[in-house]
Parts: structure tokens; C-alpha cells; sequence
């Protein structure tokens, strides 16, 4: 790692894959010279889950230490609908929440985030409940009253039936939840974009924290997923671009890590895995992060 404080003051990192096993995430985190990252903990595609091992659980603990990667988060399963109508699948769901936040106690790692899922035509006030059912039902359980895990909900673009758009249904979820401080969001600038919130001015982004602070409370956002949006403002299309390669822009992305209340959140990229110019994506898309940093 780099010991210069200067290039690590802001919490900043990428999704990176665990190919190989969940410690080769932080090797890639730390070839990127990061001192943060998103992982999955299993194969999101697939309800099967494999057993972590207590060597691989080790060598991620290890490493995260040894390569100063101060901050660490867990995507769960596309697979997952807290909001489903369908019993079955709903049952599913919110066992794998649970197996989320009992695979992030154990690799140590103090934050799992989630999508929330779609009312597939029930309805939005039957959707936003069943999911609200759901979480109480996690906060009961064994796993995650003997965890420290902080489970987050993350915006979405607004396509189709998903829940999570407006800032107010995710206020008006956190607000039935007896754990208060176990609960919180995470913003993604391209769903929030996508959704209607223009990020990609300094005026806009005022107008959308303040929004976000009368239904939900600045101090429940806990991480920002930043990435461009590639449709245009309140297309409701999650489409990711590069930094400053899409509707946002820089101007858009210099006001979101240089503001007064986010500056100091976990900044993670989620934009595409390819070669820019020649350079691995992620490396592009942080420096230019890095360049907008005041």
C-alpha cells in the first residue's frame, strides 16, 4: 500500500471479484492500491451456497490488515425479494439475508447491502410491506442478534415494479424497523440519477440530500455507489457508465465526494470491467475519482 495519507483521506474502493476464493478480492483490492471494496460472498446467480473455509476466512482477515483495507461491504444475491408476494421465493429470501449476515460476521466484515426487490404487480404499499415483514423477521433471528452486521438498503433506478426509487419509501421501511442502528442506505448516483435525482450539479445534489434528509436522515446513509449513468435523468434505466463518461459527468461526481456530508462515506465503484485506453477500467475510474478530490 501506499503510506502517503494524502492519496487514501477519502474511503475509496471497487467490486472486486473472489475467483479463486474470497481472499484473492483483497489481492486485487490491494493491486489497485484501494483502502476499501465490495465483494459478493457466493455465487449471486445461484440459490446453492458454499461453506466458507476457515483457511479462506483467515487469509481474508489477514489480508484486509495487511493491505490497509479499512472498509469492507457484501453485496448480496440478485436472487433476492424481500417484497415478492410469492411465498416461496419471499421464504427464500430472507434465508438468504440471514446467510449474508452470518457469512459477513465471520469474514469480519461489518456491512452487507442489498437490493430490496419488486411487487411484481401487487402494489406498491403491499410490496414496501411485505419487505417490511421480511426485515423484522430478520431482526429476530438468532444470526442477526449475535452479529454486529448493518444491513443496507440501496436505492434503485425505478424500472418495472422495484421498490426504492424515492427516498421516501426507503424512510418509510427504516422507520418500522425496531434495530434502528443495525439499518441503513446506500445511494447509488446512477439509480438515484436514473430515478430523477440530478446528481450531476452541485444545486441538484443540495436538492436530493435534502430530500433524502426529510424522509430518511443523512445519518442512516452509510455507503455511495458511484458510477455514471449511461440513460438520462429519470430514465429509470440502471445502466452503469464510466466516471464522467455518462450523464453525470465530473462536474456531477466532483460535487458528490467533495460535499460536506458524504465526503467522509465509502466510495465504491460498480462501473464496467474492461480496458480504457489500455488500463484496467477500475484504475481509470479511480484516479479520475481521485482527480476531482479537493
Amino acid at each position: 500500500m501506499n503510506d502517503n495519507p494524502a492519496e487514501h483521506e477519502m474511503l475509496l474502493g471497487a467490486h472486486k471479484s473472489i475467483s479463486g476464493g474470497i481472499d484473492k478480492a483483497a489481492d486485487r483490492a490491494a493491486d489497485l492500491d484501494t483502502n476499501a471494496m465490495q465483494i459478493f460472498s457466493q455465487n449471486v446467480r445461484s440459490w446453492s451456497t458454499r461453506e466458507l473455509e476457515e483457511d479462506e476466512v483467515s487469509r481474508f482477515k489477514k489480508k484486509r490488515i495487511e493491505f490497509g483495507i479499512e472498509y469492507a461491504v457484501i453485496h448480496t444475491s440478485y436472487l433476492l425479494n424481500l417484497a415478492t408476494p410469492k411465498d416461496d421465493l419471499w421464504e427464500k429470501s430472507k434465508k438468504g439475508l440471514i446467510e449474508e449476515i452470518d457469512r459477513a460476521e465471520k469474514l469480519g466484515v461489518p456491512a452487507i447491502n442489498t437490493h430490496i426487490g419488486a411487487h411484481t404487480g401487487s402494489g406498491l404499499d403491499k410490496g414496501l410491506e411485505r419487505l417490511v415483514d421480511a426485515l423484522k423477521e430478520v431482526e429476530k433471528s438468532e444470526v442477526f442478534r449475535n452479529s454486529g452486521v448493518v444491513v443496507l438498503l440501496e436505492n434503485t433506478a425505478g424500472s418495472g415494479t422495484t421498490l426504492g426509487s424515492h427516498f421516501s419509501e426507503l424512510g418509510l421501511v427504516l422507520d418500522q424497523l425496531a434495530e434502528e442502528e443495525r439499518f441503513g442506505v446506500c445511494v447509488d448516483t446512477c439509480h438515484g440519477y436514473a430515478a430523477g435525482y440530478d446528481f450531476s450539479t452541485a444545486e441538484g445534489l443540495d436538492e436530493a440530500l435534502a430530500e433524502f434528509d426529510s424522509d430518511v436522515g443523512l445519518d442512516r446513509l452509510k455507503l455511495i455507489h458511484l458510477n455514471d449513468s449511461i440513460g438520462e435523468l429519470g430514465s429509470e434505466k440502471d445502466r452503469h457508465a464510466h466516471i464522467g463518461r455518462g450523464n453525470i459527468g465530473d462536474t456531477g461526481f466532483a460535487a458528490v465526494v467533495n460535499n460536506e456530508y458524504l465526503r467522509e462515506l465509502p466510495f465504491i465503484l460498480e462501473t464496467p470491467k474492461e480496458e480504457l485506453g489500455g488500463k484496467e477500467a477500475d484504475r481509470v475510474n479511480l484516479d479520475r475519482v481521485m482527480g476531482l478530490r479537493k
